[in-house]
C-alpha cells in the first residue's frame, strides 16, 4: 500500500502508517521519544536537521579555527629569529663573494703552476724508456734460449718416463714369472703328494656280497610269509565253515520257532517270496561274473604298470648316486671360486689403497720439495754454484739427523740450520760480495775445513744424548758442527732439561719439541714453522715411504694377475660341474615324469580293481542274502508244510558258537604273524637296495678318483714345462731389465746436463730482470710522480667545478695570475677603487680574512632571506583566513538561534493542540476516566520530554505499566489519534490497530474514525466486521480456481445510497 501511495505521488510527508509495531512503540516510548512523535507530526524534524547540520559545521569550523590559531602563533614565534638570520645572511653574502673571488684566483694560480711542472717532468721520460727497451730485448733472447732448454727437458721427460715405465713393467713381469714358476712348483709338489693318497673305504664286491646275503634272508622271509598266508587261509576257511554251521543251526532253530506262525500265514505268500528270491539270486550271479572279468583286466593293468615303475625306480636310484657326486663336485668348485673371488676383491682394495697412498706420498714429496726451494739470498747462492767455487750445498740437505731429533737439532743449530755450507772462509766472503753487489738478500753460511774440537765433554745421564751424536754430515763440516753443538744435549722434556742443567750447568739442554734451556739462556714456546732440517727429513721419509709403496703396488699387481688366472680356472670348473648337473637334472626330470605317469596308471588301475572288488563283494553279499533268504523261505515252507509243532533243541547251536569263537582268535593270531613277517621282508628289501646302491656309488667314486689322479699327473707335467719355460724367460728378462736400467741412466745424465745449462741461462735472466726491475722502478717512480701531479691537477680542476662552478679554461682566463683584481665592497659603501695586479700573499690574506669574518658570523642560513619573505606572506594570508572563519562561525551561531526559536514556537503550538485533543479523545475512549500529557521540564521547551497519565474509570492508578494490556493499547491509540487530530495528514494507514479491542471499545474507536474521515482519508487493514461496515470500500485477496490470487473490491457507500 505504501508503494502504491508513493507511485501515486503521495510521499512520506503526505501519509502516516500506524501499525501494531508503532502502537507498541508508543506504549514503551520514553518521554523524549514521545516528544519525537509530536515533533514529527508538527514538522519540526526538518528544522532539527538544519540545526544539526549547522552544529556539525560549527564543530568543523572550531577545529580549523584552533589549527589556524596554532599556526599563526608558531609563525609569529618564527618571524623574529628568522628576521635576524636574514640580516646575517645579507652580510654573509658580501663576505662570501669576496672570499670566492680570492679562492678562485688562488686556485687558478695553483692550476697554472701544476701544468708547468708536468711539462718539465715529461722531458726526462724518453731516455729511461730507451734503456728499458734494450734490456727487454736481451731478456727476450735469454727467455727464448730458456724456452728451448725447457722444451728439450720436456721432450726428455716422456723418454725418461717411458724408460722408467719399461723398467717397471719388465721388473713386474719378472716378479710375475717368478710367481708363476713358484705356483708351478707348488702344483708339482701337490701332484706328488696326492699320488700317494689312496682311497679308504669298503670294496664294492664286499657290499654286493652283503646285499646277496640280505637277498637270501629276504627269500627265506618271503617263504615264511607264504606259509603264514596259507595257514591264515586255512584258519579263515575253518572259521567260515564253523560260522556257516552256526548260522544254519541258528536258522533251523529259528525256523522251528516260526513254523507254527508260518503255518497260520498261508503257504501261497511263502511260495511267492521264494520265487522272487530265486530270480534275484540268478541276476546277482550274472552281475558278479561280469564284475569279476572287469576286475581281472584292471589288476593286469596295475601289475604291468607296477613292473615298469619298479624298473624305473632302479634306474633313478643309480641317477641319485651320480647326482650326489655332481652336487659335491659343484660345491667344491663354487667354494674354490668364492675363495678366489674374495681374495681378488681383497687384492683390489689393497691395490687401490696402495695407489692412493703412492699418489699421496708423491704429492707430499713434491710439496715438501717446493717448500725446500729457497727464494732468498741462500737460494740465490745455491743457484750460483757454477759461479762461486767452494759452495757445498744446503746444510739441511747435507746433514742426516736421526729420526725424531729433527726439531731438537734445528733449534740447537738456530739460523745455521737454514744456512749454505761452504768449504772455506774465502768462499763465504765471495758469496757475501755477490749478494751485496746484486742485491740478492741475506744468507747464512756454515764454514767447513775447521779443526775438530777434541776436548772432553762431561758424562750425561741415561735420558740425555749429545746432539752431535745424532747428526751425520760431510767431513769438512764436522768441526763447525761440533762448535755449533758444543755441549748441547737432547732430552725428552722440560723436566729432564732442568734435571740435566742441575747435573751439568755447562751443558745446554734441547728438548725434542725444540725448547732450549741453559744455565744463562733459555728459548722456547710454540713452533711457527718447520725448519729446513725438518723439511729435509720429511722429504727423505716421504721418499722412503714412496719406494715402499711402489714396491707394494708392484707385488699386489703380480698377485692380482695370478689370482685372476686362478679365478678363471675355478670359473671353468664351476661351469663344467653346473653343466653336468643340469644334464643329470634333465634326465632325472624325464625319469620322474615317467614315474609319475606310471604311478598314476597303477593307482588308477588299482583303484578301479578295488572299486570292482567292492562292487563284487556288495553283489555277493546281496546274492548271499538273497540265497540265505531263499533257503530260509524254502525251509520255512517245508517246515510249514510238514514239521510238527514242537520246541527245538539248542545244545548243538551253543557248541557251534563256541567253535566259531575259537577259530576267530586263531585267525587274529595268524594275521599278526603274517604282518610281522611282511614288515621284516620290506625292511630287508630296502637294505638290499641300499647295499647295491652303495656298491655302485663306491665303484663310481673310485673311477672319479682315478681320473682325478690322472688329471693331476698331466697338470704336473704341464707345470714342469712351465717351470722350464719360466727359467728361460727369466734369464732373458734379466738382460732386458739391465738394458732398460742403462737406458734410463743415460737419459737421466743427458737431462742433468741440460738442467745445468738451464740454471746458467736463468742466472743471466735474473741479472737482466734485476736491471729491468730497476729501470722499471725508476720509470714507475717518475710515472707515479707525474700521476700524482696529474691527480693534483685533476683535483684542482674538480675543485674549480665543485667549489666555484667554473670550468678550468674559464677559471684560468678570468682569474689567472695575469688578470687584475677588482675590489669588492658592500652595497652601502662608496664607489669601489681601481683594480690591482695579482699578488698571491695579498689574495691569501684576503681569503683568510673572509673565512674569519664568516666564522665570526657563525652558522649562516643561506635561505633565510627567502624564508623570511615567504613566512611574512603566509602570516598575512592566514590572518585573513582566520577573520573569515570567525565571521562564518558567528553566522552559523545566528542560524542555530533562529532554528531553536522556530522549533520552540512550532513545538509549543503542537504541544498545546495535542494535549487538548488527548484529553478529548481519552474521555471518549474511557468515559468517566481521566487522562493527560505532562511535560517533564516545562521551563525548557526545546528539550523537555512528555509523560502520559491515564486513569481508567473505576481505578486509582495513573501509571501505564499498571494498566491491563487492552487499556494500555487503548491509551496508545488515544495518544496517536490525538496527534492525528492536532496535526492531520492527508492519508492514514491503520494496520490492525483495533485487533486487541473488545466490541465496546471498538465502537468508541470507530466514532473517532468517523471524525478523522472528515479531514483525512483512512486505509484500514482489519479483520473486524464492524470496521468493515463503516468503510466506503472493501478490498480483499482471494484464491481463484486456477490457484492464482485475485483482488476483490466492493464499494459500500454507493450501494447504501442506491
Amino acid at each position: 500500500v505504501q508503494e502504491l501511495l508513493s507511485d501515486s505521488g503521495i510521499g512520506r510527508e503526505m501519509h502516516v502508517i500506524v501499525g501494531q509495531g508503532q502502537r507498541d512503540s508508543a506504549l514503551r516510548a520514553t518521554p523524549e521519544e514521545r516528544r519525537g512523535f509530536i515533533e514529527e507530526a508538527a514538522g519540526v524534524l526538518k528544522h532539527r536537521k538544519r540545526k544539526e547540520k549547522a552544529l556539525r559545521k560549527l564543530d568543523a569550523t572550531q577545529g580549523n579555527l584552533t589549527r589556524l590559531n596554532d599556526v599563526l602563533t608558531e609563525l609569529r614565534r618564527q618571524l623574529k629569529p628568522l628576521g635576524r638570520q636574514a640580516e646575517v645572511a645579507r652580510r654573509a653574502a658580501v663576505i662570501q663573494a669576496d672570499g670566492r673571488d680570492a679562492r678562485a684566483r688562488l686556485l687558478a694560480d695553483d692550476i697554472v703552476g701544476a701544468r708547468s711542472v708536468i711539462a718539465e717532468e715529461l722531458a726526462d721520460e724518453t731516455a729511461l724508456k730507451e734503456r728499458r727497451q734494450s734490456v727487454e730485448q736481451a731478456i727476450g733472447s735469454s727467455r727464448e734460449h730458456e724456452t728451448e732448454l725447457e722444451d728439450q727437458l720436456r721432450d726428455d721427460s716422456p723418454r725418461l718416463s717411458a724408460a722408467q715405465e719399461t723398467w717397471y713393467n719388465l721388473s713386474g713381469l719378472r716378479e710375475r714369472l717368478r710367481g708363476t714358476s713358484g705356483l708351478a712348483n707348488e702344483r708339482v709338489r701337490l701332484a706328488a703328494v696326492e699320488a700317494d693318497d689312496r682311497r679308504v673305504g669298503r670294496e664294492p664286491e664286499e657290499l654286493e656280497a652283503d646285499a646277496r646275503r640280505a637277498q637270501e634272508q629276504h627269500r627265506q622271509l618271503d617263504a615264511g610269509v607264504a606259509q603264514a598266508t596259507e595257514s591264515l587261509k586255512t584258519v579263515i576257511a575253518d572259521r567260515h565253515d564253523a560260522e556257516a554251521a552256526y548260522t544254519g543251526e541258528e536258522r533251523r532253530v529259528a525256523g522251528l520257532l516260526r513254523a507254527a506262525a508260518d503255518q497260520r500265514e498261508g503257504l501261497a505268500r511263502l511260495h511267492g517270496q521264494v520265487n522272487a528270491l530265486r530270480s534275484r539270486s540268478t541276476a546277482a550271479g550274472e552281475e558278479i561274473g561280469r564284475l569279476a572279468a572287469a576286475r581281472e583286466e584292471a589288476e593286469s593293468r596295475a601289475v604291468e604298470a607296477q613292473r615298469e615303475f619298479s624298473a624305473l625306480e632302479n634306474t633313478i636310484a643309480g641317477l641319485n648316486a651320480g647326482e650326489s657326486g655332481l652336487d659335491h663336485e659343484l660345491e667344491l668348485a663354487e667354494q674354490a671360486l668364492a675363495e678366489v673371488t674374495e681374495q681378488l676383491a681383497s687384492m683390489r682394495v689393497e691395490a687401490h689403497e696402495a695407489e692412493r697412498q703412492q699418489s699421496a706420498l708423491a704429492a707430499r714429496k713434491e710439496a715438501l720439495e717446493l717448500g725446500l726451494a729457497r727464494k732468498d739470498g741462500a737460494g740465490a747462492l745455491l743457484a750460483a754454484t757454477d759461479e762461486i767455487s767452494g759452495l757445498l750445498g744446503s746444510v739441511a740437505a747435507l746433514l742426516t739427523v736421526r729420526a725424531g731429533f729433527e726439531t731438537a737439532i734445528a733449534s740447537a743449530l738456530g739460523s745455521a740450520a737454514d744456512a749454505v755450507a761452504v768449504d772455506h772462509l774465502d768462499t763465504a766472503v765471495s758469496a757475501m760480495e755477490k749478494l751485496k753487489s746484486e742485491d740478492l738478500g741475506r744468507a747464512g753460511m756454515l764454514l767447513g775445513g775447521g779443526e775438530v774440537d777434541d776436548s772432553t765433554w762431561p758424562g750425561l745421564p741415561d735420558f740425555a744424548t749429545y746432539a752431535i751424536d745424532v747428526v751425520e754430515g760431510p767431513a769438512p763440516l764436522q768441526g763447525a758442527l761440533r762448535r755449533l753443538l758444543f755441549k748441547v744435549a737432547v732430552v725428552d722434556g722440560l723436566e729432564q732439561s732442568q734435571e740435566l742443567i742441575r747435573h751439568a750447568p755447562d751443558v745446554v739442554a734441547v728438548t725434542r719439541d725444540g725448547d732450549v734451556l741453559g744455565a744463562h739462556f733459555a728459548a722456547g714456546g710454540s713452533m711457527s714453522k718447520q725448519s729446513l732440517i725438518e723439511v729435509q727429513a720429511a722429504i727423505t721419509q716421504a721418499d722412503d715411504d714412496l719406494g715402499r709403496a711402489v714396491h707394494t703396488l708392484e707385488r699386489l699387481r703380480f698377485e692380482h694377475d695370478a689370482a685372476e688366472a686362478q679365478r678363471d680356472s675355478a670359473q671353468e670348473r664351476v661351469d663344467a660341474a653346473l653343466s653336468h648337473l643340469h644334464e643329470s637334472d634333465a634326465t632325472m626330470a624325464a625319469v620322474a615324469e615317467n614315474l609319475g605317469h606310471l604311478g598314476a596308471t597303477a593307482r588308477a588301475a588299482r583303484g578301479e580293481a578295488d572299486r570292482l572288488s567292492s562292487a563284487i563283494a556288495t553283489a555277493k553279499e546281496s546274492r548271499a542274502g538273497d540265497l540265505s533268504g531263499l533257503a530260509e523261505l524254502e525251509e520255512r515252507l517245508a517246515q510249514a508244510e510238514s514239521a510238527p509243532e514242537e520246541e527245538p533243541d539248542t545244545a548243538l547251536l551253543e557248541e557251534l558258537a563256541e567253535k566259531a569263537s575259537t577259530l576267530r582268535r586263531a585267525e587274529t593270531e595268524a594275521r599278526l604273524a603274517l604282518r610281522t613277517n611282511e614288515e621284516r621282508a620290506r625292511a630287508l628289501a630296502g637294505q638290499v637296495t641300499a647295499l647295491f646302491e652303495a656298491a655302485e656309488a663306491e665303484r663310481e667314486a673310485r673311477i672319479r678318483a682315478k681320473e682325478r689322479r690322472e688329471r693331476q699327473l698331466r697338470e704336473a707335467e704341464t707345470a714342469r714345462a712351465v717351470i722350464v719355460a719360466s727359467d728361460q724367460v727369466l734369464a732373458r728378462l734379466e738382460q732386458s731389465v739391465a738394458r732398460a736400467s742403462a737406458l734410463r741412466t743415460e737419459i737421466e745424465t743427458s737431462r742433468t746436463g741440460r738442467e745445468e745449462t738451464l740454471r746458467t741461462v736463468r742466472g743471466r735472466l735474473r741479472e737482466l730482470s734485476a736491471e729491468l726491475d730497476g729501470l722499471t722502478d725508476s720509470v714507475h717512480r717518475d710515472e707515479m710522480a707525474r700521476a700524482e701531479l696529474r691527480l693534483r691537477l685533476e683535483g684542482l680542476e674538480g675543485r674549480a667545478l665543485e667549489e666555484l662552478g667554473l670550468d678550468v679554461e674559464s677559471l684560468v682566463t678570468d682569474f689567472g695570475p695575469d688578470q687584475l683584481v677588482p675590489p669588492i665592497t658592500a652595497d652601502d659603501e662608496a664607489e669601489p677603487g681601481d683594480p690591482v695586479p695579482y699578488d698571491r700573499d695579498v689574495q691569501t690574506k684576503r681569503l683568510r680574512s673572509a673565512e674569519r669574518s664568516l666564522a665570526m658570523l657563525g652558522k649562516v642560513n643561506p635561505l633565510a632571506l627567502e624564508e623570511f619573505t615567504a613566512l611574512e606572506e603566509r602570516h598575512r594570508f592566514l590572518s585573513e583566513q582566520l577573520d573569515d572563519l570567525r565571521k562564518t562561525r558567528q553566522d552559523l551561531l545566528d542560524i542555530v538561534d533562529e532554528v531553536d526559536a522556530k522549533v520552540e514556537q512550532v513545538f509549543t503550538e503542537a504541544w498545546y493542540d495535542v494535549e487538548r485533543e488527548f484529553e478529548d479523545v481519552f474521555s471518549r475512549l474511557f468515559p468517566g476516566g481521566e487522562g493527560a500529557l505532562i511535560l517533564t521540564d516545562p521551563q525548557n521547551m526545546l528539550t523537555t520530554g512528555i509523560d502520559v497519565e491515564a486513569r481508567p474509570p473505576g481505578k486509582k492508578v495513573k501509571r501505564l505499566s499498571l494498566l491491563s494490556g487492552g487499556e494500555r493499547s487503548l491509551v496508545a491509540v488515544a495518544f496517536l489519534v490525538a496527534l492525528f487530530k492536532a496535526r492531520p495528514s492527508p492519508f492514514y494507514i491503520l494496520d490492525e490497530v483495533e485487533a486487541a479491542l473488545d466490541d465496546t471499545n471498538l465502537g468508541r474507536l470507530l466514532e473517532i474514525y468517523e471524525e478523522l474521515r472528515a479531514n483525512s482519508q483512512l486505509i484500514v487493514i482489519t479483520h473486524q466486521k464492524r470496521t468493515m461496515e463503516v468503510a466506503d470500500a472493501l478490498y480483499g485477496v482471494s484464491m481463484r480456481g486456477d490457484g492464482v490470487s485475485a483482488v476483490i473490491s466492493q464499494r459500500l457507500r454507493d450501494e447504501a445510497s442506491a
